[in-house]
């Protein structure tokens, strides 16, 4: 029913209209801007639509670069889906079309703040079991990790997101 894509140009307006639908404030719309414009956070084609059959999106996961020490890592987030279609699989269908990207680019580490009964299902467990750290207060069970190929090793320490994040 999904089709999953990375962004192109000619997406940033749907993208922001789906944040903006999404959540209360215009925070993460603006957040996404903010990302888009900061090359060394955006990785164009980790930033992923879902379209509904008829070519509209209405889905929307970004995963960008951040830091755990020195090493390399994605953040996921912000996700966002049109309240119409919410609870029907188009954020889920993203979140893994973003993964299976981010782990055929040979990226390994992925971090998310987030519902404890919402990630897991992709495979995200408590980041501190992978000795990730976030620079703020959170939940163990709402900020989370995922090693995209287990028999690697991943950064551990102190999470160091891009300047939009404000953190």
């Amino acid at each position: 029913m999904w089709s999953t894509r990375p962004e192109t140009p000619e997406d940033g307006s749907a993208i922001r209209a789906v944040a903006l639908a999404a959540f209360p404030t215009p925070f993460e719309a603006d957040l996404v801007d903010a990302l888009r414009a900061d090359q060394q956070a955006w990785i164009g084609d980790l930033s992923v639509v879902t379209e509904d059959p008829a070519g509209e999106v209405v889905g929307h996961a970004l995963f960008t670069r951040c830091r755990v020490r020195d090493g390399p890592a994605l953040a996921l987030g912000p996700c966002a889906v049109l309240p119409d279609h919410q609870g029907r699989g188009a954020g889920s269908a993203a979140i893994r079309a973003g993964l299976d990207l981010a782990r055929s680019r040979g990226e390994n580490l992925v971090v998310v703040l987030g519902h404890p009964a919402y990630y897991p299902r992709f495979g995200f467990t408590p980041a501190s079991g992978l000795g990730v750290r976030a620079p703020f207060d959170a939940p163990d069970d709402a900020f989370l990790a995922q090693a995209l190929d287990p028999a690697r090793p991943t950064p551990t320490g102190l999470i160091r997101y891009p300047a939009a994040f404000g953190v």
